[in-house]
């Protein structure tokens, strides 16, 4: 099975804990069997190796996505990077085009594409199989999965089916409408739409180079800063009338928000909490090394991260976007392709780090023109590379490096260091990177 996983989001509906580089499916706060955390992206690849050990994974993602995919999943995926966002046609659209130019998929494979954040159960996964089984039959140039609704939502398109049949051509397609609408269509045996399908590779491509026009992948790479924002939906599946829908009635969730991504939570508590007996329906995520405690809480949710702190009414928490847009703040904490960083201190002309890089990882070879750094390994063995000269590094070694020295530093085992950053002018632009 090839599945492309769709990897977007603006980090805003789940923060202090998402931003522009961590967006919800990177945030680790569902317990797996092992008891382990785990994000929504290795919860969706796990659950896809489950059900087809010999799938293929593509995840199509921004440039922003890409250090965290590789830092949760390593090299066990395909990445197909957007240059700038386009929306979910040209995307498509340029992953369907890397299948085939840089994986050499034939035409005739089935390929599944899906969002790569739903909280599903596993029979989500065996009914994407099925999908892929309906596409490489070609009774219809789509097949979509359609989601049995629960309630009347105001926040999903519908699929109306032709037929109540498990499989059914679809007769018509509606957008998100009022709850009152949502009433008459789920009357109508309507079905979310939860933004999933399946085709034949060489009828996607088909399509794209009618629409596009375009010679092969790297000529849409180079042209898709130019392309037009449309959804894959408007683009594509209203548009065809050779469609099909296979009805879906396990388990799924969308969580879009605080209110929705609480409910998936194993506990009521994740970090340092602790909630008084009188606390009703609150839930706490705590990424801050400091305790957090809660006295007579009703339906609240609170999250702590190094980018902020939210108190909120959990029906309230849905609306918190056009607040979160307001906030100018650089980025506190990241995950990258080598490990992590936490932004500690800010001040006028100073600015502090913890980094952590992850066995076998390093920093690029790089200088700054207007700031001096000063590293203290904090736990774990490298090797620290200063202009040219290699010395092993271990706890308790403090390491200065001042403007226009080459450095980098590499790390043996887990190697945890404190970066202090001092000038004037300190800014992500002031960095050359150099071969080693």
């Amino acid at each position: 099975m090839n599945v492309v996983l769709l990897s977007g989001g603006s980090g805003q509906r789940l923060w202090p804990l998402s931003n522009s580089i961590r967006s919800k499916q990177f945030i680790k706060m569902f317990s797996n069997e092992e008891g382990e955390l785990e994000s929504m992206l290795t919860r969706v690849y796990r659950q896809i190796m489950e059900a087809d050990p010999g799938a293929s994974v593509t995840i199509a993602t921004s440039r922003k996505q890409v250090s965290v995919i590789k830092n949760q999943l390593g090299d066990k995926v395909h990445v197909c990077v957007e240059p700038k966002r386009r929306d979910t046609f040209p995307a498509i659209c340029l992953a369907a085009a890397y299948l085939h130019d840089r994986q050499g998929v034939g035409e005739d494979s089935a390929v599944v594409v899906c969002p790569v954040d739903p909280y599903v159960e596993d029979s989500y996964f065996q009914a994407l199989k099925e999908l892929a089984r309906m596409a490489e039959a070609g009774d219809a140039n789509l097949s979509l999965l359609g989601i049995e609704p629960t309630y009347a939502s105001e926040k999903y398109g519908y699929i109306i089916p032709a037929s109540p049949d498990r499989v059914s051509r679809v007769s018509t397609f509606q957008e998100k409408p009022d709850a009152a609408t949502a009433e008459q269509y789920i009357a109508r045996g309507a079905l979310w739409n939860g933004g999933v399908f399946a085709f034949r590779l060489g009828y996607l491509l088909r399509r794209a180079h009618e629409l596009l026009s375009f010679t092969d992948y790297q000529d849409l790479y180079t042209r898709y800063g130019d392309l037009e924002k449309i959804s894959f939906d408007y683009a594509v599946v209203e548009q065809e009338k050779e469609i099909q829908v296979l009805r879906y009635n396990g388990g799924w969730k969308d969580l879009g928000t605080w209110n929705t991504f609480t409910e998936a939570m194993a506990g009521n508590v994740l970090g340092r909490a602790v909630l008084n007996e009188t606390c009703e329906n609150t839930h706490v995520v705590n990424e801050l090394n400091v305790p957090i405690l809660c006295m007579g809480c009703k339906n609240l949710v609170v999250a702590a991260s190094s980018d902020g702190i939210l108190v909120s009414d959990k029906e309230q928490s849905s609306y918190i976007k056009p607040f979160v847009e307001q906030m100018e703040q650089q980025i506190m904490y990241a995950e990258k392709s080598w490990g992590s960083f936490t932004v500690l201190d800010v001040q006028e002309e100073s600015l502090t780090i913890k980094i952590v890089l992850l066995p076998g990882h390093g920093l690029h070879y790089h200088s700054h023109d207007l700031r001096d750094e000063v590293w203290t390994v904090m736990s774990g063995t490298g090797r620290a590379v200063i202009d040219g000269a290699e010395r092993t590094v271990k706890p308790g070694d403090v390491i200065s490096m001042p403007a226009g020295c080459r450095h980098t530093v590499f790390a043996d085992s887990e190697l945890k260091l404190i970066e202090v950053q001092l000038g004037k002018d300190i800014t992500v632009e002031d960095k050359h990177k150099h071969e080693l």
